[in-house]
């Protein structure tokens, strides 16, 4: 997969940056006008600064072919996390947003070269060297949680979860220790998690520069062909187990970091019940709704009920 995301010689954004200066605007042929902001799921300026630098690179931009796009980028990734956010349908995307059809191939041209992915992992890395940390974590926590699938998911792609009464598909993640998300993978609801937690840490470990050297799980993910698939990588086990006695809802180290990261996923709606046909399509859904969370974190924006905004809290002291 070339690699697009290389950095160019375009000033990044800011948050005080005027309009739009997305590589479209820049050097494309559409007009310079920018839709204004009216949903909690559209990026702020603060926001899109801190996603503009690691924006993918287009192909026509590199001159390797295709024509200039017709869409800003800033619009798109907007519309994407609407989609996200709210859990509508893709045909039911506002007007104000470009046609709905342009914005599910947008969907599926970063689903193809895993940009959704990428741009993730951008920002993650950022997160993590800005607090003085390796951008490459050392541990993680691997957890995974069962989903409903809607009538739009074949036979042939979902499962039944006896232990949670589930029928449809499983997402299985790995994030770092303040529950950045590091990997995931989708799977039919009835296949174990010993079973896909190999796969996972083959996805994550396969790219280079990875320093991933301990994995905190709960008593699921034990047997011998899951503890071999780790010591290949060099990764140790260690299992997180509830007291003898315990009962009810008990804070359990570590394990806690992973259900908060699945918690913040939830928020998403579309990720509240699966509607995509194919896993590869929830896969990438998982990575938008992270990046959303990750995106409004790095910029400090996230979204305030209004009694809580600055200026509200002003006129009250007023």
């Amino acid at each position: 997969m070339p690699d697009q995301l290389s950095s160019t010689t375009v000033p990044a954004s800011t948050m005080v940056t005027p309009g739009c200066d997305c590589y479209v605007h820049r050097f494309g042929s559409i007009a310079p006008a920018r839709r204004a902001s009216c949903y909690p799921s559209d990026m702020t300026d603060a926001e899109w600064g801190e996603v503009r630098a690691a924006m993918p690179v287009p192909a026509w931009l590199l001159a390797r072919g295709g024509r200039p796009e017709a869409f800003c980028h800033r619009e798109m990734l907007d519309a994407v996390r609407y989609l996200v956010d709210n859990g509508g349908k893709w045909m039911a995307l506002p007007v104000d947003f470009p046609y709905w059809r342009a914005v599910y191939d947008f969907f599926r041209r970063w689903r193809t070269y895993d940009y959704a992915r990428e741009l993730y992992e951008r920002l993650r890395r950022s997160a993590r060297e800005r607090k003085g940390r390796n951008a490459e974590p050392s541990a993680g926590i691997i957890d995974s949680q069962s989903v409903d699938a809607s009538e739009t998911v074949g036979e042939d792609s979902r499962g039944y979860d006896g232990g949670k009464s589930r029928d449809g598909r499983k997402r299985h993640i790995l994030t770092d220790t303040e529950g950045l998300l590091l990997e995931v993978t989708v799977t039919t609801a009835d296949v174990h998690d010993s079973k896909a937690a190999p796969a996972l840490l083959e996805t994550f470990m396969d790219e280079p520069g990875r320093l991933l050297k301990l994995v905190w799980v709960d008593s699921a993910y034990q047997g011998p062909a899951l503890a071999k698939a780790f010591a290949r990588h060099g990764v140790r086990i260690e299992v997180v187990r509830r007291s003898d006695g315990q009962r009810g809802f008990v804070v359990l180290a570590r394990r806690w970091v992973v259900e908060r990261t699945l918690s913040w996923l939830s928020r998403s709606r579309r990720l509240n019940r699966d509607h995509e046909r194919r896993p590869d399509h929830h896969q990438q859904m998982v990575w938008w709704a992270a990046m959303i969370r990750l995106s409004r974190r790095m910029a400090g924006d996230a979204p305030r009920w209004p009694e809580k905004r600055p200026e509200r809290l002003l006129q009250a002291l007023a």
